[in-house]
Order: C-alpha cells, then structure tokens, then sequence
C-alpha cells in the first residue's frame, strides 16, 4: 500500500468493500495491498471489525503487516485506542510489530497496553516494544519505567516477567537503538 499520495478514495471501491459479499471484498482488499493508498485504512478497520469471514480478516491483517510507510504510524496508533476495535486488538497491534515500522514515539501506548490488557494483547504490545528503534527522552524512560514499577507492585501474574524485561530495555531504548539492517 502506497503512501497517501492520493487522499481521494474511489466511491466504488468503498461499496465493494462494503458490500458484504465476501468474494467482491476479498478481491477488492488484495487489490489495495498491490495498489491502493493509506487513506483506506479507517475503512480496513471498520471492515476488519464487522466481518465475521476469516479470510477477509486475514488478507486485511496481511495487508497491514505489510504497511511500509512511516505516515500510517498514527493511523494504526488511533485504531488501537479506538475502544470500538477491542475485539480486533491483538491483531493490530500484532502487524504493528510484523510490518517494522519504528513506534518509539508511541511507547507509552504499548506500556500501557502490557500493564493494562490480558497476556495475549499484552505479549503483543510487549513485542512492538522490543522491537522499537530510536530512541527515548530520559523524562519518557523514568515515566515509564515508574509505571512499570507500579504495576511490578501489583502482581500481574504471567506479565510480570514482561514486565521486568521491559524495565531493563528501557534504559537501552534512552540511550538509541539503531535499526538492524
């Protein structure tokens, strides 16, 4: 999916992927991962939330992990905290790390979200986390890892131990993590 170069969205792409038949949508989805633009991507949710069809939800969550552009960063970062795709969570937050664009900015998202949610979503969040390059400002760091030592504080049963190596990662994250390439 390319960049927004084009906000304009075609109005019969919209119906097709609001059609409800699952063979149109299919299609159309495949069609935007080779050529469509990011400015779909609100209508990708919806669809991933309101479709029961597996392979719909799969071919959407291929086409996020495969997301490439810095500029959708924010978008996927307002769909996870969009209360309306708890059921979608996991799967979001999943291609956030899948698709290795760099979320440092939105740390204390994903803190927030392994503190927060149940292990699943948690180990998910966890995940972008230690998958983050850039780097942190020292306020950011002592922010979160006191966070971190409050939840420590209160057992969260089988996050802790995520929990613990976040507080030792975030140090390393303050200092910059240059991508491995």
């Amino acid at each position: 999916m390319v960049p927004e170069n084009s906000k304009k969205l075609d109005p019969r792409t919209i119906q097709v992927l609001r059609s409800g038949i699952p063979a149109v949508v299919f299609n159309a989805v495949e069609k935007l991962r080779e050529d469509g633009n990011s400015a779909y991507l609100p209508i990708l949710f919806e669809l991933l939330h309101s479709t029961n069809d597996h392979e719909i939800k799969k071919s959407i969550t291929r086409l996020l992990a495969e997301l490439k552009h810095r500029e959708v960063v924010p978008v996927l970062i307002e769909a996870i905290q969009n209360k309306q795709y708890a059921d979608e969570l996991q799967s979001i937050i999943s291609v956030c790390w899948e698709n290795g664009l760099d979320y440092t900015e939105h740390l204390p998202v994903f803190v927030d979200l392994v503190i927060e949610k149940e292990f699943l979503v948690a180990f998910e969040a966890y995940t972008v986390i230690i998958n983050m390059t850039g780097k942190i400002s020292n306020a950011m760091q002592e922010a979160e890892s006191k966070k971190i030592q409050d939840a420590l504080r209160n057992p969260a049963g089988n996050k802790n131990d995520l929990l613990q190596d976040l507080l030792d990662f975030l140090p390393e994250l303050e200092e910059g993590i240059e991508p491995g390439f």
